[in-house]
This record gives structure tokens, C-alpha cells and sequence, in this order.
């Protein structure tokens, strides 16, 4: 039988993992928000994010990494209050979104290529024309506008014919 205190025992001071998790959070998010491009996908960077840092953090209380499971629970938690504190502050707080939450960044305008905000994206003509062809675009004269919105995803205005 498992000695159970000592699997539910503290074996790091919470605070300090707190910190830790906050740290870590702060500087993922940071660089994936203004380094990292944002690739064409239905999930958000956040998500994202806390996604791979809950699977780390609870591997390694699953694993033994912090000798304690417990340890594991307020790292996974405070990862997790900090993206609901980030999604709830850009919902209520409009400059805290312009800060947080990538814009929507024109590709396409009247059938022209904004090569400046493709370059700045990494996004390539052949990629721009696969998202197009999913949309049954097959030229560029076709399109009023393609803008990149803030989760990733292409969203494409036709130009009305005639």
C-alpha cells in the first residue's frame, strides 16, 4: 500500500512554484505572441501554450520529477490562472487585447499581394495560394481581400462579379 502523506506532501515551497510557473508562462507566451509566427490553425497561442506547459508540469509530478503530486496540482494551477487572468483581461480591457492579441494583418488587397505583411509573417505566395484554393479561389484577381486574423486563420472577401 502507496504511503499516500507522502504522496500528497510538499516537497517545494508553493510559493516558489508560483513564481516558477508565472516566470515560465510570462516568457512562453511573450515568445510566442512577438517572436514566433503565427501559424494558420484554429487553436490561439494561449491555448496553446498552456497546453504543453499543463503536460509538462503534470508529467512531471506524475513521474516523480517533484516528488509530490501536489506540487505538481499548484503549478498546474497557477498556469492555468494565468491564462484565464490573460483571456479574462483581454475580454474586459481593451488596450490590455491591442496589447495581448495579435491584429488582423492584411495579405491581399483588390487582388495584390502585401508582400511587407506576408514577409512579416513568414507566410509564402504558395501557402497564401493554398489557403485561397481551400476557399475555391484559383487566382488572385478573384479576391477583394485576404487578412490574417489574430487565431491564424485566412479569412477571404471574393470580389463581386460584374
Amino acid at each position: 500500500m502507496p504511503d499516500l502523506a507522502e504522496i500528497f506532501r510538499l516537497t517545494v515551497n508553493p510559493l516558489e512554484l508560483v513564481v516558477r510557473g508565472t516566470a515560465m508562462y510570462w516568457f512562453l507566451f511573450l515568445l510566442f505572441r512577438f517572436v514566433l509566427r503565427r501559424d494558420v490553425g484554429s487553436i490561439g497561442i494561449a491555448d496553446a501554450l498552456l497546453l504543453m506547459l499543463i503536460a509538462d508540469a503534470s508529467q512531471n509530478g506524475m513521474a516523480g520529477s517533484y516528488e509530490s503530486v501536489t506540487d505538481a496540482c499548484i503549478l498546474v494551477a497557477t498556469l492555468a490562472g494565468w491564462n484565464w487572468l490573460v483571456d479574462w483581461m483581454a475580454f474586459e480591457y481593451p488596450a490590455v487585447s491591442r496589447l495581448l492579441v495579435a491584429r488582423p494583418l492584411p495579405l491581399v488587397r483588390n487582388g495584390r499581394l502585401l508582400r511587407r505583411n506576408m514577409r512579416h509573417e513568414f507566410i509564402t505566395v504558395a501557402e497564401l495560394m493554398a489557403k485561397l484554393r481551400e476557399q475555391g479561389i484559383d487566382a488572385l484577381g478573384e479576391v477583394k481581400s485576404a487578412t490574417m486574423e489574430n487565431d491564424g486563420e485566412i479569412s477571404v472577401v471574393k470580389r463581386k462579379d460584374g
